[in-house]
């Protein structure tokens, strides 16, 4: 059926398309209505997300979960250059505007300053005082990773109508909205992580496209060659370093992602080379794998190395001079004494990381993520009934900032994620590759940390990844468009269906996302299972 077809009226007894799919079509047939809806979704989606992560922002006026030291220690960085120590009792007084009580003494942190830095632009651009400043870093970047998340989906769907549904579910779920909300780093990693992956995506086209062309004219009256062309000049591969060396500039767990990315850029240019004949296409895989290391690894490391600019370039930094007294020999003996420092502050690091056990009310490991046990409560503050504008009768009422994601959203993604699983087994399509290979890379790596203490908020990173599986699910569901119309209408209120639903949720759970202040009982109606609390 054409285009010109389908808008025509149908005959007497056949099938009628779907609302959806007569607007589409319409949409198709006129150049100028679909330059304008290719903009326009993306616009209102991310001025939705904007709005639900802005508003309100700066409440509560107190450092909640983690602020007590990433809000105090980006202030410190950015005066000092490095992270600096506080007095007892520093959360209060911060909070009550006395901001300047940091003192020189170097203060340890097991984070690179990227995330630290970011969250202090803030904070001198609208005041340290004010908790709206605070936040405004986190707030823009989970704006924009809806954005982003529109731009990645809508390269991989090839729909601008599930590219808006993958951005919008991000936009309205809880995951999403409280890591807007709260100055902490996750929200940076997960942005930075999904910009690297939309680099490869972009680089992934231009550079297999040149690969097919310069071998067909290398080839001579189609006899196969023995080498393909190594590929230099590929901008997106380097822009994908520069970001997976941003995120791991913001936590250390960037790096799996910027090692995930380079095994899949070697893959999937080995697997080209088979497809176009070229005879050692093993050892030109490797040969262009090297390439793509320079291209891809060097520029990551000096992105990361440049985010301790601060540090280097200051003295009062924790083990700033940690090799002076024991400087390095031999082989090592050139590299600078800073550099000789920033090294062993690196092994103190990554020792105190990896022995981090503490417990916690909120620990979760990482094979408890996908059932959802307990999410991470970021503040909660109790009002007795009559106070401070309270109606919530004898239980009282309850600010909550509860970091839960929408649970029809997150079961559905992970069914939907072993659904791609088996789609791609079935199609090898490259596109359901990615989508897994991110979700590999940023939720695999913890499952070696069992006994260490994580949260089920780190899944921000994973998130996005995993709402591309429910995408690419329901728009499996909705039918492709060469099914039958009977299969495709059904499959389409299938998918409305759905999305009536999880919106209905996330207004239901949307003032525990924002710390409104509600009657007690109304926060107990959330509690479905005993670790919700």
């Amino acid at each position: 059926m054409t285009t010109t077809d389908a808008l025509l009226p149908p005959a007497p007894g056949a099938e009628r398309p779907s609302r959806y799919d007569r607007w589409r079509l319409r949409v198709a047939a006129d150049p100028r209505l679909a330059r304008l809806y290719g903009w326009l979704a993306p616009l209102l989606v991310t001025l939705l997300a904007g709005i639900l992560r802005f508003w309100n922002l700066g409440h509560p006026h107190s450092l909640v979960f983690d602020e007590t030291y990433y809000v105090k220690d980006a202030w410190s960085q950015w005066n000092l250059g490095y992270a600096a120590t506080w007095p007892d009792g520093a959360d209060a007084r911060f909070a009550a505007g006395e901001t300047d009580i940091f003192t020189t003494d170097p203060s340890f942190v097991v984070h690179p300053p990227l995330g630290k830095y970011l969250i202090g632009a803030g904070m001198w651009l609208f005041g340290p005082d004010d908790s709206f400043g605070w936040r405004f870093a986190t707030a823009l970047f989970g704006t924009a990773l809806v954005l982003l998340l529109f731009l990645v989906a809508r390269s991989l769907t090839r729909s601008t109508v599930f590219a808006t549904i993958a951005s919008g579910l991000l936009a309205i779920d809880g995951l999403g909205i409280v890591m807007s909300r709260v100055a902490l780093l996750d929200t940076f990693l997960a942005f930075f992580v999904l910009l690297a992956f939309w680099f490869v995506i972009l680089d992934r086209a231009k550079a297999l496209d040149r690969l097919a062309t310069l071998t067909a004219l290398r080839s001579r009256e189609g006899e196969p060659q023995p080498w393909g062309p190594i590929l230099w000049n590929r901008p997106w591969l380097l822009a994908a370093g520069a970001a997976a060396g941003a995120a791991t500039a913001v936590k250390w767990s960037g790096v799996w992602v910027l090692a995930a990315i380079g095994l899949y850029v070697v893959v999937t240019d080995a697997l080209e080379r088979r497809r176009l004949g070229i005879t050692f296409w093993p050892t030109d895989a490797v040969r262009q794998g090297a390439a793509s290391f320079v291209l891809l690894v060097p520029i990551a490391f000096v992105v990361y190395l440049a985010s301790w600019t601060g540090w280097l370039v200051t003295d009062g930094g924790y083990d700033r001079h940690a090799a002076d007294a024991s400087p390095a020999t031999g082989f090592f003996s050139w590299v600078p004494l800073s550099l000789q420092s920033l090294w062993k502050y690196h092994t103190t690091i990554y020792g105190s990381m990896t022995g981090m056990t503490s417990p916690h009310s909120y620990a979760s490991p990482a094979w408890q993520w996908a059932l959802l046990l307990r999410p991470t409560s970021m503040y909660a503050q109790a009002t007795a009934d009559g106070q401070s504008g309270c109606a919530g009768g004898d239980a009282g009422c309850l600010d909550i900032l509860y970091s839960m994601p929408n649970p029809l959203l997150w079961y559905a993604s992970i069914v939907a994620t072993f659904f791609l699983v088996y789609r791609f087994v079935l199609v090898r399509d490259w596109r359901y590759a990615v989508v897994l290979v991110g979700i590999a890379a940023t939720w695999l790596p913890w499952l070696a940390y069992p006994e260490r203490t994580i949260f089920q908020f780190y899944t921000i990173a994973i998130w996005p990844f995993l709402l591309l599986a429910l995408t690419f699910a329901l728009q499996h569901v909705a039918g492709a468009t060469a099914t039958a119309i009977p299969r495709r209408i059904a499959g389409q209120r299938v998918v409305l269906v759905f999305l009536a639903v999880a919106a209905l949720l996330s207004i239901f759970w949307y003032p525990l996302w924002s710390a409104m202040q509600v009657p007690y009982e109304f926060y107990r109606l959330h509690n479905w299972m005993q670790g919700w609390v």
